[in-house]
């Protein structure tokens, strides 16, 4: 059931970016530190080009493309929950939310499934430079995504009461698990896909 009372007024202009102009600072700044981590990664690639496609090759492209398709389905149901939101359908953006936490959660089950398989196969954090790379970029965007179960936690939380409710705040957090997703996508590229 929605609740119209509390609906955004038509009247009002629409802003021409979702979600507080902080957010997108950050956003710019984690894509440039980013951009870093892969200019390294490329770097020492180029160095050893042999040593990392032979590394490569450990990783199972089919876990990564399940992941994938996991996050960019948790891009879709946190942009239902922002939608819903918008038009003062409360219940079903707390749906949205609760689902994109959901899929967040299989992501997570997944990556944790993948890093005990390479550490069985005998591959670590120092095994070579593209392991390390590996560990430490999936093991930076696990962290990312874990302050995105905050920021969903908070949505979840605040969609429940009038009294709480902030459009902006939705959009907010919608924006950085977007971010996270995007982030995923340029990770599976470079580590999966690359030749």
């Amino acid at each position: 059931m929605t609740d119209l009372a509390a609906a955004p007024d038509a009247n009002t202009p629409a802003k021409l970016v979702p979600g507080q102009p902080d957010m997108w600072a950050f956003v710019l700044f984690e894509t440039l530190v980013f951009t870093a981590y892969f200019g390294f990664y490329l770097f020492h690639r180029a160095q050893t080009p042999e040593l990392f496609v032979r590394s490569r090759e450990q990783l199972d492209l089919h876990i990564g493309v399940f992941n994938t398709l996991v996050l960019l389905s948790s891009s879709w149901s946190v942009a239902r929950c922002v939608q819903s939101a918008r038009v003062g359908a409360y219940r079903p953006a707390r749906k949205g939310a609760f689902l994109t936490a959901f899929l967040g959660l299989v992501f997570l089950a997944s990556k944790v499934f993948e890093w005990a398989r390479q550490a069985h196969m005998g591959n670590s954090l120092s095994g070579n430079d593209f392991f390390t790379y590996y560990f430490f970029l999936t093991g930076i965007h696990f962290v990312h995504l874990l302050i995105g179960f905050v920021a969903l936690g908070v949505v979840g939380y605040q969609l429940r009461s009038p009294a709480r409710r902030s459009q902006e705040l939705v959009e907010t957090c919608a924006t950085y698990w977007h971010t996270v997703d995007f982030l995923w996508v340029l990770i599976f590229a470079l580590l999966y896909v690359v030749r």
